[in-house]
């Protein structure tokens, strides 16, 4: 690497640091929370960007190339986050609000976007990492996504999905289902099982790893003399890295969403919509800090259930905040590590991530989230409805790969 590199990375990552810094403190003397979303949505997509950690490769690639590693980085994530939910709602700064087990809209939503994320190439959050990255299809999944949520919320699909939405199971007094009301373990006591399972295992996989080594590997490894800040900033992370990372951002994004009037942690699915929203002349209503509460809010799931009018449609400033600097952090990842590519594909491919995508919008909509909002986040809530949804996504996704990839065989 080049003089003239090293000093294109250093000065990269110091204007980005100091800009994010100052976002921070600009939010804190102004009080305008809602401005940390950007901090958040950047690191976001810097650290999917650096693992290439997209839900639907993580997926597909178990049969693909048997790779578990992107899957392992999704676990990370989720155990990441329930430690941080847990210290947090210990220290009485966050509520947790678990999705209810909506089972007909998960099973339904989780089918359609388990198909859609195959046939565009990336889920929500995986389109808009690899659109900073240069991939032309994602880009065109990416803007066929509004229009699939926007059916659900807002068009042909919203009857049908409300119908959906009656098909719910709740606990004794009313609340969603959760690993927690299954068990009757308190939240706390079920992150620290899954937190010292977790361990455990990677210490068996560690000591199988180290045992296997031969000696002529040892005797051939040569040492990498990159400075660690510079292998940090421009060298890919594994997919466990960036799950830690991104665990860590979890417990922050939900401190900064729940101070924006979005009880929740990381998604981006709705974030997608609202910004194609602000692209029209429709009337619309701004959140960008705490409301008053509302009846049964943990169930609402469009505009029409929240009782806001569908003429008068809601946008997340924290989540257009978030998926746009998601890309922007995306962007300037693949930069310090020269991933950008803009590829040219198929005009077939492309024709299919753009229905693909429309797809896996639709999915999203009917089921209230994609991976980042129903598995990254749901699953580290424990919601029984996330879950449900996660597997379902996962089947979909198989069978869809065997058929459209594999050309339902398993040969190679």
């Amino acid at each position: 690497m080049s003089m003239q590199t090293n000093n294109n990375w250093k000065a990269i990552s110091l204007i980005c640091l100091i800009l994010l810094i100052a976002t921070v403190l600009l939010s804190a003397i102004t009080g305008l929370w809602v401005l940390t979303a950007i901090p958040i949505g950047f690191l976001f997509g810097f650290f999917l960007a650096k693992a290439d950690l997209c839900g639907s490769s993580a997926f597909s690639e178990i049969l693909l190339t048997k790779d578990w590693r992107k899957l392992a980085g999704l676990w990370m994530i989720i155990v990441v986050g329930m430690i941080g939910f847990a210290g947090l709602e210990y220290l009485g700064l966050i509520k947790l609000n678990p999705r209810p087990l909506l089972w007909a809209s998960h099973i339904v939503g989780g089918v359609a976007f388990g198909i859609g994320i195959v046939l565009a190439g990336g889920c929500v959050s995986g389109c808009l990492f690899k659109t900073g990255q240069g991939n032309i299809n994602s880009m065109v999944g990416l803007i066929g996504i509004p229009f699939g949520v926007g059916a659900v919320e807002y068009g042909p699909l919203h009857a049908f999905s409300s119908y959906l939405n009656r098909f719910i199971i709740k606990t004794a007094d009313g609340g969603p289902v959760t690993l927690s009301t299954l068990t009757g373990l308190p939240y706390w006591m079920l992150s620290a099982v899954f937190a010292t399972a977790t361990l455990a295992g990677v210490w068996v996989l560690n000591r199988r790893r180290h045992s296997s080594k031969s000696t002529i590997d040892s005797a051939v490894y040569i040492k990498d003399e990159i400075p660690f800040l510079q292998k940090l900033v421009t060298r890919p992370w594994k997919p466990w890295q960036a799950g830690v990372a991104i665990g860590i951002l979890a417990a922050f994004a939900y401190l900064s969403s729940a101070a924006s009037g979005r009880n929740y942690p990381l998604g981006v699915t709705h974030g997608v919509l609202q910004t194609a929203i602000l692209a029209t002349d429709a009337p619309l209503k701004y959140v960008y800090a705490p409301q008053p509460p509302q009846p049964a809010a943990p169930e609402l799931k469009t505009a029409k259930d929240s009782g806001v009018s569908p003429q008068l449609k809601k946008v997340s400033w924290w989540l257009v905040l978030s998926v746009n600097f998601l890309i922007l952090g995306a962007f300037v990842s693949a930069k310090l590590s020269g991933r950008i590519r803009f590829i040219p594909r198929p005009p077939e491919q492309t024709v299919v991530a753009f229905f693909g995508g429309i797809l896996l919008g639709a999915g999203a909509g009917i089921s209230g989230a994609c991976i980042v909002g129903n598995v990254m986040s749901g699953f580290a809530l424990m919601s029984a409805g996330s879950i449900l949804f996660g597997v379902t996504v996962l089947l979909a996704n198989w069978a869809t790969t065997f058929f459209y990839h594999m050309g339902g065989s398993w040969r190679s």
